[in-house]
């Protein structure tokens, strides 16, 4: 098994994003899609964070909390792994997606099921979980409502929050009827699309499910040192059945979910539903803390997952990617991702946070194109409650990118020679000339259609303006000549 593969993370066989890109921006009903979806979302967001007078306070705090987890991780993960064991849960370690993977199947067989519900979980997608469980024998049902749609559609996530935003209502309708019954309980009769059928629909297909299910399987928002305590929060109420129901509960989370204490989470609680959904508190906060006799699941097993983080927390720059909490506000904001949608960038984190978090997890020489999937407009930073500097660690990357390609690229060749251009009168005043010829042969109405040769690349994709027939350094030659 390859490294690429042990870590999974990436969709292997996708496209570079420039060719998946120029797929994706040819299919109008999936622009129409995204844009209606991330629209609503920005704007409900927008107007719930304007309403706290501490907003700014809020980013600033939970950046610093995110900041001493990175400078002492170490420190904290061993004091949750005491926590959760005192309260009686049990810890494992995985230091990839293969080993996590192992696990959790050793895990689910122990227990003597083949089945085990889910609570929507970016950790076990990044792993590869429900295809592993599947080559095991064991069936994974998806309980989260975009989930479910992925999942009877073979389909991909492409949002964090909402994996199904590039679905409509209509195809979702459509799906329904067609793959219910495959998986349980089919679609009822006459299925409309309207919001309230699809939902009903999806209850009555997974309450079944819930009842039955022995084992199950969540990931975590965060996970709290001092205390053990692990912390889901969701929309529907799917996940407080998966966690209250089962026998067994295992949860698969990233090492750096951890917080140092059960007090930060009152600073987190309240940034994470007003930057992911436009609320003001999120419907469902499940906690819960080892285990209880009598109550909840009988048996805790909580994964903590490395897979290329510790890699990434020796990047004093690009460690910052590891403060995200989730939330998705900066693929709601983000011009490209509204355009290209989640598949694009071949990745189970799509988006900006896709676009430094991915090749730092995976390497970068095997995500290369994705740290260029921006405009580094800074939408993204600014809209982010743990103020990642997402546009500066795109930068860096791309950095790293062009020094592990080797070579000299034809951008760097480019600003080598508009150096020597730019350093030199002589040689700027004849440039100048030059474009302004060039531009009364290319141009039309103050545009040039599409450049020659090697540079026909940047003209494909936007409009080049013409260079102006007189240059201001021809215009003040002739002005000032005619001065008394």
């Amino acid at each position: 098994m390859s490294d690429l593969q042990s870590r999974g993370v990436v969709w292997l066989g996708s496209p570079a994003f420039p060719d998946a890109a120029r797929t994706a921006l040819a299919d109008g009903q999936l622009r129409a899609n995204l844009k209606r979806a991330t629209g609503t979302i920005r704007d409900k967001r927008l107007a719930v964070a304007s309403e706290l007078d501490d907003w700014e306070a809020l980013r600033e705090t939970a950046a610093a909390i995110k900041q001493r987890v990175s400078r002492h991780l170490h420190h904290y993960l061993l004091e949750l792994e005491a926590s959760v064991t005192a309260a009686g849960g049990t810890v494992h370690w995985a230091s990839d997606a293969a080993e996590a993977n192992r696990i959790v199947t050793g895990l689910v067989r122990a227990t003597g099921e083949s089945e085990v519900v889910k609570v929507k979980s970016m950790a076990t997608q990044e792993t590869g979980l429900n295809e592993a469980l599947a080559e095991a024998g064991i069936t994974a049902y998806e309980t989260d409502l975009a989930e479910l749609i992925v999942q009877l559609g073979d389909d991909r996530p492409s949002h964090i929050l909402v994996p199904a935003i590039h679905k409509n209502r209509t195809e979702v309708r459509d799906l329904f009827a067609a793959e219910m019954a495959r998986w349980g309980r089919p679609a009822p009769d006459g299925l409309t699309d309207a919001p309230a059928d699809l939902a009903e629909a999806a209850r009555l297909h997974l309450r079944e499910k819930f009842l039955t299910a022995k084992v199950a399987v969540s990931g975590a928002n965060f996970a709290c040192a001092d205390t053990g305590t692990v912390v889901v929060v969701e929309s529907e109420g799917n996940g407080r059945m998966c966690l209250t129901l089962p026998e067994t509960l295992i949860t698969v989370m990233g090492i750096e979910k951890v917080i140092p204490s059960w007090q930060d989470l009152e600073v987190f609680l309240q940034l994470l539903p007003r930057s992911s959904t436009g609320e003001r508190m999120n419907p469902y906060t499940s906690t819960w803390t080892g285990t209880t006799d009598g109550d909840g699941p009988q048996a805790f097993h909580l994964v903590l997952l490395d897979n290329g983080r510790t890699d990434t927390l020796a990047d004093t720059t690009g460690r910052q990617a590891l403060a995200c909490i989730r939330c998705s506000a900066c693929l709601n904001v983000c011009p490209v991702y509204e355009r290209t949608g989640g598949h694009a960038y071949g990745s189970v984190y799509p988006g900006p946070i896709g676009a430094v978090l991915t090749p730092q997890l995976v390497g970068i020489e095997h995500a290369a194109s994705l740290p260029f999937a921006s405009t580094l407009c800074g939408a993204c930073y600014d809209a982010c409650p743990v103020k990642i500097n997402i546009p500066e660690v795109l930068a860096h990357l791309r950095a790293e990118a062009v020094e592990t390609k080797g070579g000299t690229s034809a951008e760097a060749l480019a600003m080598k020679a508009a150096a020597t251009v730019l350093d030199s009168p002589r040689l700027l005043a004849a440039a100048q000339r030059a474009a302004a010829l060039g531009g009364r042969v290319l141009g039309r109405d103050g545009r040039i259609g599409r450049l020659p040769g090697p540079l026909s690349g940047w003209s494909d994709t936007r409009d080049t303006p013409a260079p102006p027939a007189e240059s201001f350094r021809a215009w003040w030659r002739k002005n000032r000549k005619e001065q008394p």
